[in-house]
């Protein structure tokens, strides 16, 4: 939420959190085309978001973190266009989106950090297409990694450590690439001395030199 807001415009923001929910591992927050009431701020625990293609296979379109906001693809249609599942335990509170229009009418800078919110969803996007559209399968592994633990540090954890939640198959389908592809490329980035690899545990070695790999600009737009 915006910062510098008075004592009463912070008190209807805690009014307007209907309620707060339990995730459990695995489970849905929402399904594509459930309809859209409300926008989910993410308190603890990892989501990724999904669709389901003709063909059944699942193409993960994101993976979200605490302190995001999720729900944002169902302002178009009133509808869902994704599912959004827990990668882990994870706690959520529940912001009607009713509510936050009409406080938002009442609060500039609530109303301009939704559009920044929203903002940055556009660009993620853009990020995303040109991450498919030109980079290898090495820049697109770096690209990710990168922006994964970047995200992670702005909210204090390590800046060269992290803890994957989601499986490679997971992050293969959300860069567009097969999981042999995915696996090989984790392997030649570890036996170029770039990241440490145990299972899901990863360790950046070189940052220079995944950065090189990676287009900073689509680093910090994209996820």
């Amino acid at each position: 939420m915006p910062i510098g807001l008075e004592v009463s415009e912070i008190k209807k923001l805690d009014e307007m959190i209907e309620k707060r929910r339990q995730v459990k591992q695995g489970q849905m927050l929402y399904a594509n085309g459930d309809p859209f009431t409300s926008l989910y701020a993410i308190r603890t625990g990892f989501f990724k978001t999904c669709v389901v293609n003709e063909d059944g296979r699942e193409q993960v379109t994101g993976f979200q973190m605490a302190g995001e906001i999720i729900g944002l693809d169902g302002i178009v249609s009133d509808q869902h266009s994704c599912s959004a599942i827990a990668l882990e335990d994870a706690e959520v509170c529940i912001m009607p989106f009713a509510s936050v229009e009409d406080l938002s009418r009442e609060i500039p800078a609530l109303q301009r950090h939704v559009h920044r919110v929203m903002s940055r969803e556009i660009v993620r996007e853009n990020g995303m297409m040109m991450m498919l559209g030109n980079m290898r399968a090495e820049e697109r592994l770096a690209a990710f990694l990168l922006n994964l633990v970047q995200r992670l540090h702005a909210r204090g954890f390590s800046q060269s450590e992290m803890v994957l939640r989601m499986t490679r198959e997971e992050i293969g389908s959300y860069l567009g690439l097969k999981l042999e592809t995915i696996s090989r490329t984790f392997s030649k980035l570890s036996d170029d001395g770039i990241i440490e690899v145990k299972q899901r545990y990863v360790k950046i070695l070189a940052p220079d030199t995944l950065k090189k790999l990676s287009n900073p600009q689509t680093c910090q737009t994209v996820l």
